[in-house]
C-alpha cells in the first residue's frame, strides 16, 4: 500500500544520494540502490518500508501493513521534507487487501 509522497523540486535521480544519507542517518537497517528508478528499503524487527520511485517521478512511502514502522518513517521523513499522507492508503498495481 502506498501511504505518503515526497514532494520536493529535484529529479529523483538527483535527490536519491542526500535521500539515502538522511535515512541512514535516522534508521540502522536500510538497503537502497539507483536501477533506472530509486528505491530504498527500511527495516526493523519483521516490518519494512519501502521509499521507492517505481510507480511514481516522487519518491513514495509503502508498506504491506499500517505498522508502527510506515508511520515512524513519515514522522521522520515531516522533520525535513515536505510529504503528501494519504488520509486512506492507496493500493499499488495489482495488490489486493
Amino acid at each position: 500500500m502506498v501511504f505518503a509522497e515526497m514532494d520536493y523540486q529535484k529529479e529523483y535521480r538527483d535527490f536519491h544520494a542526500e535521500l539515502i544519507a538522511f535515512v541512514n542517518r535516522h534508521f540502522s537497517q536500510v538497503d537502497s540502490g539507483m536501477q533506472g528508478d530509486s528505491w530504498i528499503w527500511i527495516f526493523d524487527n519483521d516490518e519494512k518500508v519501502r521509499l521507492d520511485t517505481f510507480s511514481s517521478m516522487k519518491h513514495q512511502i509503502k508498506s504491506q501493513k499500517n505498522g508502527w514502522l510506515v508511520r515512524r518513517v513519515i514522522e521522520t521523513l515531516l522533520l525535513s521534507y515536505n510529504v503528501n499522507v494519504y488520509e486512506e492508503p492507496e493500493l499499488e498495481g495489482n495488490e489486493v487487501i
